[in-house]
């Protein structure tokens, strides 16, 4: 058979992901802080996009269009050397109007005009320098009518290295000394341990390692005690020092602190020699110290995390899914500027493009909002009984469930509940954590969530007394008869998850607990 080149005409659909629906699915999936950051730089390269506050009602473009006429009347009443035509002086009646003529007059209405009480103090809104009346504006309740911010006038947060800093001068009166000090300052981490190897430090600064040695010395009875540890031994070390508790017995409970992690209460007491009574004394006492000293000087600032989506009990008795407004972006399309700036603009290409991206990125922020307003209904929906009664009745819930709820794919949902978070009568909880795997029941029963079976195993292992401890058979036992199927191995799992102990080291622990509660 001959080869031969045919021209065919074939019609086709294909999906193709322009740059723009890839940051449609993009949007879904971003924080607030995220979002608020590609809005603010869509809006610095875009002049057709503005921000509008919360309060602002994005319809009242007629009321901006029509002050927009006033600036463009006040313009026309200059000439090409700035001086005012006509005698009307109309930007100054516009300014007059809008800024001093109603303050003005609810000034008389209220009786609260004080500007002629005192005409001869010597005010500063009176002087002749143009830099004190500059001064008098910028300060808060002045000319300038600006509020002033409440965070100029918090105190600032003392580090660490600032609060050793202060008392190194009078520690170490020698100038080379210091020098070692601040050195071995920078080298700690925020936990306050020592991060650097003193013969390192020695060579660096051109020092001996005594010399270091003797500094660090000095330096570990600074406050708070512990700081400048190299460990957690030498750190708890430290503090009982300073407490005049650092006695043999202790010495060697400090350095066999794998010993008191294991709970080997036995080994333990015949390494330090001592009694039950006295171990338990000093576990006492260790648990006063504190194993990071440098904890309380950290200076990050914790962000508050903002719900996306608020749940609140309705009237009728059903829920009330809403959006929070703080976290929703406001920006605008300005059409009147562009019609503004097309008439004289030769660049229409430019303008056309950021109009298209501006009405972009208005329908893409609409369609995100309308997305988690659905997947949030839907997961509402389905967990009604955890709003209700609790963690006990957490429904097992997929991706898959609530996508073909809401008639839209997994993976919109996923990205949907991404870093999103409700706020519920029963605290805040991300997206994702009401999506459990499924446990089944025994005989056909319902089946149940794995968190709210994590929720049981952890409330029977507290309500546990020292005499009767539950191994994990003992809990699969207790689970069946709460219509509960569980292997043992799935609940060791679950209990190592959330850092229980095995029943033999909660025994020991209790017990131990126990007696010094009885002393």
């Amino acid at each position: 058979m001959a080869l031969s080149a045919n021209l065919f005409l074939r019609q086709s659909q294909s999906l193709v992901m322009t740059p723009q629906l890839m940051q449609s699915i993009q949007l879904l999936q971003m924080t607030h802080f995220e979002l608020t950051q590609f809005i603010a730089q869509e809006v610095e390269k875009n002049p057709l996009l503005e921000f509008t506050s919360n309060d602002e009602d994005i319809g009242s473009s007629g009321d901006r269009e029509a002050k927009d006429d006033r600036f463009d009347a006040a313009e026309e009443s200059q000439g090409d050397d700035g001086f005012e035509r006509n005698s009307g002086d109309l930007a100054s009646d516009w300014y007059e109007s809008e800024n001093t003529g109603h303050a003005d007059r609810l000034s008389d209405e209220l009786d609260t005009n004080f500007s002629n009480v005192f005409p001869d103090d010597g005010s500063p809104q009176r002087a002749d320098a143009p830099e004190l009346l500059s001064q008098w504006k910028s300060m808060p309740g002045g000319e300038a009518g600006e509020s002033y911010d409440l965070d100029d006038f918090v105190a600032g947060q003392v580090s660490l290295r600032d609060h050793l800093n202060e008392q190194i001068p009078f520690s170490l009166p020698s100038m080379a000394d210091r020098l070692i000090a601040q050195y071995l300052v920078d080298q700690l981490d925020d936990a306050g341990y020592l991060q650097a190897d003193l013969s390192e430090a020695a060579e660096r600064l051109g020092a001996t390692v005594p010399d270091v040695e003797r500094v660090l010395g000095t330096l570990q009875l600074l406050d708070p005690p512990g700081v400048f540890a190299r460990s957690l031994s030498e750190c708890l070390a430290i503090q009982l020092r300073q407490k005049d508790r650092f006695d043999p017995a202790m010495e060697r409970l400090i350095q066999n602190l794998e010993l008191l992690a294991r709970r080997d209460f036995a080994t333990l007491k015949r390494l330090c020699g001592v009694d039950e009574e006295d171990l338990l004394d000093m576990m006492a006492e260790i648990r006063q110290l504190n194993p990071k000293p440098g904890s309380g000087f950290e200076t990050g600032i914790s962000e508050a995390i903002m719900p996306d989506i608020v749940v609140r009990p309705a009237s009728d008795g059903s829920w009330l899914v809403e959006l929070n407004p703080d976290t929703l972006p406001r920006v605008l399309v300005s059409q009147s500027y562009f019609a503004s700036v097309s008439k004289t603009s030769q660049d229409h290409a430019f303008l056309s493009e950021c109009l298209q991206n501006a009405n972009w990125l208005t329908r893409s922020l609409d369609q995100r909002a309308k997305t988690i307003m659905k997947v949030a209904s839907e997961i509402v929906r389905q967990q009604d009984a955890f709003l209700v009664h609790g963690v006990d009745h957490l429904r097992p819930l997929n991706l898959k469930t609530v996508a073909d709820a809401i008639k839209m794919h997994e993976s919109t949902v996923s990205r949907v509940t991404s870093n999103k978070y409700m706020l519920t009568p029963r605290g805040l909880f991300e997206l994702k954590y009401f999506f459990t795997v499924s446990i089944s029941a025994v005989e056909g029963g319902d089946s149940h969530s794995a968190e709210a079976v994590r929720h049981k195993i952890r409330l029977l292992i507290s309500h546990e007394s020292p005499d009767a401890v539950l191994s994990d058979d003992d809990i699969v036992d207790t689970l069946k008869k709460g219509g509960i199927e569980l292997a043992r191995r799935t609940v060791a799992k679950y209990r190592e998850a959330m850092n229980i102990p095995s029943s033999v080291q909660r025994r020991r622990e209790k017990r131990a607990l126990a007696k010094v509660a009885s002393f």
